[in-house]
């Protein structure tokens, strides 16, 4: 037996019985993709153990992440630390071994994977990057290739197809993905659901495509030699293969997505001579992947002698990439009284910051000149031109949720995708994942309310703003004037633990007199102070706040207005300044338009919340904001019984 077949069935091995002893899993996708893990791990791919977050290593994407045990047993036979403790703890509490990779770099795990098409879509995420920063900082510091392992299901997914089609619009060459075409899912054969032709499909997206048998290695490494080979189109390699691998499961359902018991182990642990004991592998194994990391240890090597002689407007360069420093922004100059809507204040801000952070790239759902998100001394990212920032990314807000955050995860690059609010439910996995892996994607999201008006319903956002606060770790800014954009941006440009959204308006809003800067980092903060209660605001509500309180005070009511524009930066404050704000003991309220669902959490028992819980409609702005009651007397008078009937 060669010491490359020893690795093989190491990790099959090694895969089947972390899983058993974890009563949980997916064996059947470990089993049969071991050949082609080893020959790409073994043979091709460049990553340095010694130093896993290396800045120009290959990344690689394991986008069926339901087969996890296969990633984590080439790490741990590759010298990354992942111990042998780790695998015989596969989805344990305490334990970087989940049931689905997630992010940990210093691991050698690139990406978050398990929800299908995600992976494959920060694929050409991260492909996108290293095109990107090859083309602005020399091939000599960036010139590595990304490589993925994707499923049917994967492929059944739309934002693959979305991903695919932009990928091979942007002749992504150093993108290779091995497809594990093994015609089998969760539920049974894939001909139930599944019969087009995949290397037709990808061949139609401007991909190169190439069969082969998934079992013969020698032919594997052929197909891989030729994707390298083709410059100018991705690749996408249809690795004909037998799910559970050598088990008396082999080719059916029964091998996805169970354990396969004892007594099936002792068979396959006899149909490949394995003699050894559960969590043992034999020093050859170890000896050959080791050997084979020599080859990225070399690389890296080479790559830190040359970042070492850079001359210093390369190093220069390439620091405000990987190593940028904080971004403050002026406030625009707007006249006081006017209105300007806040999508036209966010591309003013966004071009102020890509002016002194050359790291910023991104753009739309083909929407540019609606949100106001492009950058204007930038060209547009194409086949031809890798190193402009604007990215086109057509009516595809779900590939462009998930190639953001590939751009992002990959380093060196603070990327933004934008669209209409309403269309954030198409991209909502992508938005979660990014919070999940805890990376600082950008979302610009306008047209924010009903107020949007003519265009209707449909286009109107109602319950996106409570359903994007409810996603963890995701910070919302909803800024109301110049200075709060200003700040928004600069919030989520500082944050390096997660997303955050910019939520915008279509419609103009007043310039205050006062354009200084406001503590927006704070989440919160006030705006006229008041003695009888507080009514908190958001966005475009702002200014309808402000002059509901001008209402009441002619009635004798001082009302205090609390502007919010980031509710989860607020509860980041201490309860010092949370009770200096909203005041120690009085009434709160609150405004914004959209469901009201949430904010009883921070007003508390008792209070208003003044909101819009039901669909819009089409008609004008100033008609829909006076039959939802969004005027200034209407407000005015919804506080004022709040406030005679406590």
């Amino acid at each position: 037996m060669s010491n490359e077949q020893l690795v093989v069935d190491a990790v099959r091995m090694l895969s089947i019985e972390a899983i058993q002893r974890a009563n949980s899993g997916h064996p059947g996708m470990p089993m049969g993709m071991a050949d082609l893990a080893v020959v790409l791990w073994g043979r091709f791919l460049n990553v340095d153990p010694d130093h896993p977050e290396w800045d120009d290593r290959d990344r690689f994407v394991l986008s069926n992440g339901h087969g996890s045990m296969l990633l984590y047993s080439m790490l741990h036979l590759s010298g990354f630390p992942v111990s042998i403790d780790d695998i015989r703890n596969f989805r344990q509490w305490g334990y970087p071994t989940a049931g689905h990779p997630e992010l940990e770099p210093e691991l050698g795990i690139e990406v978050t994977t398990g929800p299908l098409g995600q992976g494959f879509g920060m694929g050409v995420g991260l492909a996108m990057a290293e095109a990107h920063l090859s083309a602005k900082l020399g091939a000599e510091l960036v010139n590595h290739d990304t490589y993925g392992f994707v499923s049917d299901g994967d492929l059944m997914e739309g934002v693959a197809s979305e991903a695919a089609s932009l990928a091979g619009h942007l002749g992504l060459g150093r993108l290779i993905y091995l497809y594990d075409d093994n015609e089998i899912s969760l539920v049974g054969p894939t001909d139930l659901t599944f019969s087009e032709d995949v290397p037709k499909r990808f061949d139609a997206y401007g991909w190169h495509t190439i069969t082969v048998d998934g079992h013969d290695r020698p032919a594997i490494a052929e197909a891989i030699v030729a994707a390298k080979a083709e410059l100018d189109r991705p690749t996408l390699i249809s690795a004909k293969t037998h799910i559970g691998y050598g088990s008396s499961k082999q080719d059916t359902a029964a091998a996805h997505g169970s354990p396969l018991g004892d007594e099936e182990i002792e068979r396959v642990r006899a149909r490949f001579g394995w003699s050894h004991p559960p969590f043992e592998v034999p020093d050859e194994a170890y000896a050959f992947m080791s050997a084979a990391m020599e080859r990225g240890r070399s690389r890296q090597a080479e790559w830190a002698g040359r970042m070492a002689g850079a001359d210093a407007a390369t190093v220069s360069l390439y620091k405000s990439h990987f190593k940028p420093g904080s971004t403050a922004v002026d406030v625009p100059d707007y006249e006081a009284g006017t209105k300007v809507a806040t999508r036209k204040i966010g591309g003013t801000v966004l071009n102020a910051v890509a002016a002194t952070r050359p790291d910023l790239i991104g753009g739309s759902a083909d929407l540019a000149s609606s949100t106001n998100t492009l950058i204007t001394d930038s060209g547009d990212f194409s086949k031809t031109d890798h190193a402009s920032r604007n990215i086109r990314f057509g009516v595809r807000e779900h590939g462009m949720g998930s190639i953001v955050n590939g751009l992002t995860v990959h380093g060196g690059l603070r990327a933004f995708g934008a669209t209409f609010f309403q269309f954030s439910d198409y991209m909502r996995g992508a938005v979660r994942l990014g919070a999940l892996m805890g990376v600082p994607s950008i979302w610009v999201f306008t047209h924010d309310s009903v107020f949007l008006a003519e265009d209707g319903p449909t286009h109107q956002p109602i319950a996106h703003m409570a359903a994007m606060r409810a996603i963890p770790n995701v910070w919302v800014m909803r800024p109301a004037t110049p200075a709060e954009v200003a700040g928004a941006w600069e919030v989520a440009m500082a944050r390096t633990g997660g997303p955050t959204a910019l939520v915008l308006t279509r419609q103009g809003l007043p310039v205050p007199a006062d354009a200084g800067n406001v503590p927006v980092a704070k989440g919160g903060y006030v705006v006229a102070d008041g003695t009888d209660a507080v009514l908190i605001a958001t966005g475009s509500e702002l200014s309808l706040a402000l002059a509901a309180r001008d209402r009441l005070a002619d009635r004798g009511t001082s009302l205090r207005v609390v502007s919010m524009p980031c509710v989860e930066a607020f509860h980041e404050q201490d309860a010092t300044y949370r009770s200096a704000v909203l005041g120690d003991g009085l009434p709160i309220a609150s405004i914004e338009a959209a469901v009201t669902f949430g904010w009883g959490d921070i007003t508390g028992a008792g209070s208003l919340n003044i909101g819009i819980d039901h669909f819009g409609a089409s008609a004008p702005a100033d008609v829909l904001a006076a039959q939802y009651g969004f005027t200034p007397d209407a407000v005015a008078d919804r506080v004022a019984e709040w406030l005679a009937a406590r």
